[in-house]
């Protein structure tokens, strides 16, 4: 039953833009009306009808260790009775920037701000700054947030210019946005050759995680290395996904790659809004009060979420073989998935992050993720939902596996997608 979830949602419409404060929450794509939660813990989430759901949603990243883990939310709680924010340094942040650099070595000096938005924002400006130049290269199908120069993307063919991809940005605002194709090395060599004195700066999610899953194809993060070198512009990573995700040093440290800034959000603040961004020191003395780069913010490094990332990567850090245990659930589930469908059905899965296309074509791009039903998808959804499992409401969302699911959750998330699918597949 989801009674009072409804009720909400038609008295949010009327206050609320769509009901919601971001958009997928709405389950427009699905069909459905959206769960209101009342509460959370561990693997679990139970929503305002009392329904309680194994999540795979994890608040679209951040809940690593699962929901309200008894060390956050005693550090929370203590640095919220000292005050709620101040306006002004506080230990944590230095300790959260040391522990930051000393787990993603890349980030020698780093920023704290208050959302992935903001730190890519901020990542870009200070790579202009940095290079004195203007354009930006992204990739068809990777978002980087909602800052109105990168809310584009190309239309067929359209590798050297850009149309606003939101009403209400200018033209203006993207006309120094160029855009690739992910794992398309020769669209982004042309892009060079065509303005590669003008290039500030290519900025990519190292694993795609907004088009659903999808994994950089084998030499594709070096080549973009080695191109950046090239042609003296930046490497940006926007690691507010995969940042302590796939391993403590994130996807540079999985692949071995290493950006020239990294973004961060989600994890770094422990389910706390925060966000970060940082690279080697030359490149982050740009930013004021050192350098002409401003930037500023009123809740940045708050006291609360910087104590819930500083105790969320302790926590990580203390644990190695945690994303080993992670791995092997997210794997249990693709299998399972993989078995059922004999190849109409996909899976891309990468560390704990993973995603099904209801496709028979292997899904390494924009163009491929697209071939996906999103009809099958939404039956999909509502199927499990009923079910008691909580996935995204979007074909192109990943799921999330947390180190609080069981290995029951996963026999028994494993025995409702087997059900599901072999329906909806036959």
């Amino acid at each position: 039953m989801d009674t009072r979830s409804k009720e909400l949602f038609e008295e949010a419409k009327r206050h609320i833009p769509g009901g919601v404060n971001s958009p997928v929450r709405a389950f427009g794509a699905v069909g459905r009306t959206p769960r209101f939660i009342a509460s959370a813990h561990g693997s679990r989430i139970v929503d305002v009808d009392g329904n309680e759901m194994i999540d795979y949603v994890c608040s679209w990243g951040p809940g690593i260790l699962g929901h309200a883990h008894p060390r956050v939310i005693e550090k929370v709680t203590e640095a919220c009775r000292a005050g709620l924010t101040f306006g002004a340094p506080t230990e944590r942040e230095v300790r959260l920037a040391q522990l930051i650099a000393k787990l993603v070595p890349s980030m020698e000096v780093s920023r704290l701000v208050s959302s992935g938005t903001e730190a890519v924002m901020s990542a870009v400006r200070v790579a202009r700054g940095f290079t004195g130049r203007d354009k930006i290269v992204k990739f068809k199908g990777c978002y980087h947030g909602h800052s109105d120069g990168l809310l584009v993307k190309a239309g067929s063919g359209a590798l050297t210019s850009s149309v606003p991809d939101s009403a209400g940005v200018p033209a203006d605002y993207t006309k120094n946005t160029l855009v690739a194709l992910y794992n398309d090395c020769s669209s982004v060599e042309a892009l060079f050759e065509a303005n590669g004195k003008d290039i500030a700066a290519v900025i990519v999610e190292p694993v795609a995680a907004n088009m659903g899953v999808v994994p950089p194809a084998p030499g594709f993060l070096e080549f973009l290395r080695e191109i950046t070198e090239r042609n003296e512009a930046l490497l940006i990573f926007d690691e507010v996904i995969t940042g302590f995700r796939l391993a403590l040093g994130g996807a540079q440290e999985y692949y071995h790659v290493t950006p020239d800034i990294t973004t961060l959000g989600k994890i770094v603040g422990g389910g706390m809004p925060i966000g970060a961004y940082g690279g080697r020191r030359e490149i982050m003395d740009m930013v004021s009060p050192v350098g002409p780069v401003y930037q500023a913010g009123t809740l940045s490094g708050n006291p609360a979420a910087a104590a819930a990332g500083l105790e969320t990567l302790r926590i990580l850090k203390e644990d190695p073989e945690i994303y080993g245990r992670l791995e092997r659930k997210a794997k249990i589930i693709a299998d399972t998935v993989r078995s059922v469908s004999g190849g109409t059905a996909q899976v891309n899965q990468v560390g704990s992050l993973l995603s099904i296309f209801f496709t028979d074509r292997e899904v390494r791009d924009y163009e491929s993720a697209l071939s996906s039903d999103t009809a099958r998808y939404s039956r999909y959804f509502g199927r499990v939902l009923d079910q008691g499992i909580y996935v995204a409401p979007s074909q192109f969302e990943a799921m999330f596996v947390s180190d609080a699911h069981t290995d029951e959750d996963i026999e028994v998330t494993c025995r409702v997608l087997r059900n599901c699918l072999s329906h909806l597949l036959s």
